[in-house]
Parts: structure tokens; C-alpha cells; sequence
């Protein structure tokens, strides 16, 4: 992927305090922690969020800083955000609305946000309550050694898919989400509200990566395969056969690997965000 010519964007920030000391878990860790949640059929990121607000050494405040210019890691970072604005910018102004884009912290070991204390076994997310990606970038090394994805254009997909989650911010599907599960609707599921959420996500990533490539042509061989890897590492079939030996669809939350595929590629072959509605959608 040759991403050198992206416009760097300003708004990649660092998380002061974070430590690497802190609180954190390996893969194996997440699976259980993402295992357990689906059981319960509470938020992974509220459960691994509980759980690093349980190490003494997390911060109840947070300061971000600029991240250091010389870091060709934060450069990357700073090139692929900078890429989802113009592209997300100028498909909102094409719609006769305004994007306003999120901020990306990067941070290391853990991180306090508005949606509670986080660690880097949470992966990267997107916190709608302060409108923020989240990022410890040691994950593109955990996705390429143990989940079988990672690359340039796999760890930009992971970046994709997380303002992926503030389009749907913006548009007020994350917030329609929410209000059902505050009536007590069951949103989990392999037909459920969550998954249906998770693969737009993954569907304007596919958008994304439509038009930043018909900007840049910076695709080269084999990048398309590696986020197709990426998505198949991380369906909720996959997870759960990994980590328990069984799949239980309704406790779905992401989808599976086929799924999480599909919907990428829908928004890559389009690279229209309305085709991206999994919610009208009467099969994932």
C-alpha cells in the first residue's frame, strides 16, 4: 500500500500517563473477555474497560499531547485519518452536510475515556461519548503474529472501520442502537442490532478504501486479500470456535468471517454509504 502521499491529518493525539506497565492481556485474554461478554451479553468494551479500572495504576484523567513526529507508525496513522476525512468529507458535503471528524488517540497499555478506563486488550475503538478512535498500535503486531491479518492496508481497514462507527454517530444510527437497548430489546445475536452495526462499520470501511484508492491508486497485489484475512480473523464464529470449541450465533455481536468479508467487499465494489444500510438489509 503506498500510502505516502495521504494528507497527514492533525487530529492524532497521545494519551499522557497511559504506561506500558499497566494492566494488560495477551490475545487469549481478549477471547475469554470477548467469550465471557457474549454469554453475558454485555459490551466487551465495557467488561475489558471494568477490568483495567480494577488495576490501582489507572488514570482517572487524561491528557493527550502531539504523538512523536519522527514515528513512522504515527506517521502511517496520521496518513490514513487524514485520508478517512477527505474522504468521509467529501461524501458528506455531496450529501449537503458537513463531517466533522474524530479525533484518534493513540495510546499505550491503557487509557481513560468517556466510555470508562480501557487497556490495549480492548483493541482499537471508538468512544461516541467523546467522539474518539482509540489506538495502541501494538495491535497491528498482535493482529499480524496471532490473528492471521495485519499489514498496511489490513491495519488501515482497523482504522476504517473504527470512524466507521462515528459516520454512524453522525447519522444517528449508533444512537438508534442504543435507545432499543435501552427498552430492553435484545440486540445481541446473529441477526441482531449490534451485528448489524458492526458490519456497516465494516461496509464504510469497504467505502472508504473505494475512494481513497480511486484518489490515490494505492493498492498493490495481495493488500485487498490481506484486510479480507483481517475481517475473516475477527468474525465472531471464528473467536468463539478459537476460544471455546463451539459456536453459540446468538450471542453474535460482530458477525461472522463471511459476513464481515461480504459486507467489506459490498462497500469496495460501491464505494456508495448507501449501500451500506445492514439494517434495512433482510439477510447479512
Amino acid at each position: 500500500m503506498k500510502w505516502g502521499d495521504a494528507r497527514r491529518s492533525n487530529n492524532v493525539g497521545s494519551a499522557g500517563g497511559g504506561g506500558g506497565g499497566g494492566f494488560k492481556l495477551g490475545i487469549g485474554g481478549v477471547a475469554v473477555v470477548i467469550v465471557l461478554s457474549l454469554l453475558t451479553g454485555r459490551n466487551p468494551l465495557e467488561m475489558l474497560g471494568l477490568l483495567s479500572q480494577m488495576d490501582p495504576g489507572t488514570q482517572t484523567t487524561e491528557e493527550t499531547q502531539a504523538p512523536p513526529a519522527d514515528d513512522p507508525t504515527v506517521d502511517f496513522v496520521r496518513a490514513i485519518v487524514g485520508e478517512t476525512e477527505d474522504v468521509w468529507g467529501g461524501l458528506f458535503q455531496a450529501q449537503g452536510q458537513a463531517y466533522q471528524p474524530p479525533r484518534l488517540i493513540l495510546f499505550s497499555g491503557r487509557v481513560q475515556t468517556a466510555c470508562g478506563g480501557a487497556s490495549s486488550a480492548t483493541g482499537p475503538f471508538y468512544c461516541p461519548g467523546d467522539r474518539q478512535v482509540y489506538l495502541d498500535t501494538s495491535f497491528f503486531d498482535e493482529m499480524r503474529q496471532r490473528l492471521g491479518g495485519g499489514g498496511d492496508f489490513a491495519n488501515a481497514y482497523v482504522i476504517a472501520h473504527e470512524v466507521g462507527h462515528h459516520v454512524q454517530t453522525l447519522t444517528g444510527a449508533a444512537q438508534a442502537v442504543d435507545a432499543a437497548r435501552e427498552r430492553g430489546q435484545e440486540v445481541s445475536g446473529d441477526n441482531g442490532l449490534l451485528v448489524r452495526q458492526e458490519l456497516q462499520a465494516d461496509c464504510y470501511a469497504g467505502v472508504w478504501a473505494h475512494v481513497a484508492e480511486q484518489r490515490h491508486h494505492w493498492l498493490e497485489a495481495g493488500d485487498i486479500e490481506s484486510a479480507l484475512n483481517t475481517a475473516t480473523a475477527i468474525g465472531d464464529d471464528r473467536l468463539q470456535q478459537q476460544s471455546r470449541g463451539t459456536v453459540v450465533p446468538d450471542t453474535f455481536t460482530h458477525g461472522t468471517s463471511k459476513q464481515r468479508v461480504s459486507w467489506f467487499r459490498k462497500g469496495f465494489d460501491s464505494g456508495q454509504p448507501g449501500d451500506c444500510d445492514t439494517f434495512k438489509a433482510a439477510r447479512l
